[in-house]
């Protein structure tokens, strides 16, 4: 059994400006976790944006847990709240911005799961 405690977590600065712990990624577990897909909790402060970037063959899903905010996913743009899942598609220029004054909180789940060179910064 693989249970993981969020207040254990250890939180970093990701490429894309986002604080993040990875709650679950199946290479860095002792255990053999037979999943595809990799989990992180990401924090972006009151008033700031993760930078516009892509995952060039994955699928990202967001579930927005607190805060308010605007996803821009290619040309579109939407209003975000807690509760609403977002599908962000493979190859896609990505960003979301914190329009509240408090913290915007939610789980990032990549599939295939996150790799490096995956993810590049868009200009």
């Amino acid at each position: 059994m693989l249970i993981r405690d969020i207040k254990n977590c250890d939180y970093f600065k990701a490429l894309d400006n986002t604080i993040l712990c990875e709650l679950l990624h199946p290479q860095n577990e002792n255990e053999d976790l037979n999943i595809g897909y990799s989990i992180a909790h990401a924090i972006l402060k009151a008033g700031e944006s993760s930078l516009p970037h892509r995952l060039k063959t994955s699928i990202e899903i967001y579930y927005i847990l607190e805060g308010k905010g605007i996803m821009h996913i290619d040309d579109e743009s939407e209003e975000v709240q807690p509760g609403q899942v977002i599908y962000i598609p493979a190859n896609s220029k990505q960003y979301i911005e914190n329009t509240d004054h408090n913290e915007l909180k939610f789980l990032a789940m990549v599939y295939p799961m996150w790799q490096e060179e995956d993810e590049e910064l868009i200009k």
